[in-house]
């Protein structure tokens, strides 16, 4: 599945104002107006139990709520579903990688320092 795909289901099944993010580099992907849900969104090639996700991206959505009162949503597809995590929900325990690849998705394939969490699909709902 792309980001794409996984964009165009999220706004045929659950939010029909979805909205993309402008700036593909964005620590979001898309906003819902109405419901007032901000989205990161993450595809999987893989399956994984625990399911990464970048310090920095979890810590500008989880202030949005704070600020606006914006839901935060970190949303992965696998080939074993789609997995929904409610950030308001979710402290990730927090490790830094200095091998870490700087994209997963572009041809940019420089190693940096990141610091990320993991979480558990346990912790998610299937959507």
């Amino acid at each position: 599945m792309t980001e794409e795909t996984l964009f165009n289901y999220l706004k045929n099944n659950y939010w029909s104002d979805l909205n993309q993010s402008k700036n593909k580099f964005s620590y979001w992907d898309c906003f819902s107006e109405t419901t007032k849900t901000r989205i990161e969104l993450k595809c999987r090639k893989t399956h994984y139990e625990n399911l990464m996700i970048e310090k920095e991206k979890y810590y500008k959505l989880v202030r949005k709520y704070i600020e606006k009162n914006e839901i935060p949503l970190y949303i992965n597809s696998t080939p074993k579903g789609i997995y929904a995590f409610d950030l308001r929900e979710i402290k990730p325990v927090w490790t830094t990688n200095k091998q870490m690849p700087k994209t997963t998705e572009f041809e940019i394939t420089n190693k940096v320092e990141k610091t990320y969490g993991l979480i558990n699909i346990s912790q998610g709902k299937k959507i």
